[in-house]
């Protein structure tokens, strides 16, 4: 079947964040200043949040070609021998920067390489003697091949993405490292949404919409506000296509309920303004959906007048082809 288009909010990559913070100092003088951001011209950015997996907000991208040439150059057999988890960390930096890099490109190529460089740090990490090590470059190693099998519609790269988690998941635990269980279950959330949507699979959609309710456990709206309304969001979205699925009104109207959730964390805690846009025109989908199911005539009309609301107030939060959805489903929903 075909599934509702909706929009889902990538949780922050802390990794890909320190793999660039802690390689800076292998860089020349001219080459670090390159990574500061100009943030001289304040300029919304509609797409924050929503590129993919390996979106980084702290340093210019301009940085990740020296920072890799660096980090490649600094890989020795030597260093393997003499140093194997000083030599594993360097390969997790450089998976990170490779995934980036891969990301910007969408670059197939690229993020296999980045699935190369975490399975070689796992040769030389151990379950039992680097635990932490090991269960952060099986999170790695996940993310990465949850871009590639999203981007590449592989469903055995999505399958090998929620085992990696999996194994992540057996060391982290809510109780001992809550903030790395959490994000670790969203991201398996995601992986089982998108793997889901692959196999027209109800069960692995149910899946998705576990993990997200976990990771909700661990996320309060004064501490985390964005992963709050992040994993509201995207389990709306699980429960949106699971509904369309089921053909089931019930799945629509809790999707519907996750959103609105997530459109008042975004407002209350004054999150980017497209953020709570995008939540909305996924409430209004959703709407249009079960308006179509239950053959409401009211509620169709409400989610139009909802569409033409967003169009005329927000023109300014929208991305390109989120207006152009905007507009289709106004003009599909609209009272004949």
């Amino acid at each position: 079947m075909k599934f509702s288009n909706t929009y889902i909010i990538y949780p922050e990559n802390k990794a890909l964040e320190l793999a660039i913070a802690n390689s800076i100092g292998m860089l020349s003088d001219d080459q670090a200043e390159v990574a500061i951001p100009d943030t001289s011209i304040a300029v919304a950015d509609n797409f924050l949040y929503t590129r993919g997996n390996f979106e980084q907000h702290r340093f210019s991208s301009n940085i990740l070609d020296s920072v890799r040439e660096a980090l490649e150059a600094s890989l020795t057999d030597s260093d393997r021998a003499e140093q194997p988890l000083a030599w594993a960390e360097t390969q997790n930096r450089l998976g990170n920067i490779v995934a980036a890099k891969a990301q910007q490109l969408r670059d197939d190529a690229l993020y296999e390489k980045a699935i190369e460089c975490f399975n070689q740090a796992l040769t030389e990490l151990d379950q039992q003697k680097s635990p932490m090590e090991w269960a952060a470059t099986q999170n790695n190693l996940a993310t990465a091949q949850q871009a590639l099998g999203r981007q590449q519609d592989n469903s055995k790269l999505l399958k090998e993405s929620t085992d990696a988690y999996t194994n992540a998941l057996l060391v982290w635990s809510r109780k001992e490292t809550p903030e790395q269980w959490a994000g670790a279950m969203h991201q398996l959330g995601a992986t089982f949404h998108t793997y889901g949507k692959l196999l027209k699979g109800n069960r692995t959609f149910q899946k998705s919409v576990v993990s997200y309710k976990n990771a909700l456990t661990e996320f309060d709206a004064d501490n985390n506000a964005f992963e709050l309304a992040a994993t509201h969001n995207n389990c709306g979205a699980v429960l949106h296509n699971l509904g369309e699925s089921e053909q089931n009104s019930d799945r629509l109207q809790q999707a519907i309920r996750s959103y609105e959730t997530a459109l008042t964390v975004c407002m209350e805690q004054q999150l980017p303004i497209h953020l709570a846009v995008l939540c909305r025109v996924n409430r209004s989908t959703a709407r249009s959906v079960l308006a179509e199911l239950t053959k409401d005539p009211a509620l169709a009309e409400e989610a139009a007048d909802e569409f033409e609301v967003i169009i005329e107030c927000f023109p300014h939060a929208l991305q390109p082809l989120c207006l152009k959805h905007c507009e289709q489903q106004m003009n599909k929903t609209k009272p004949v």
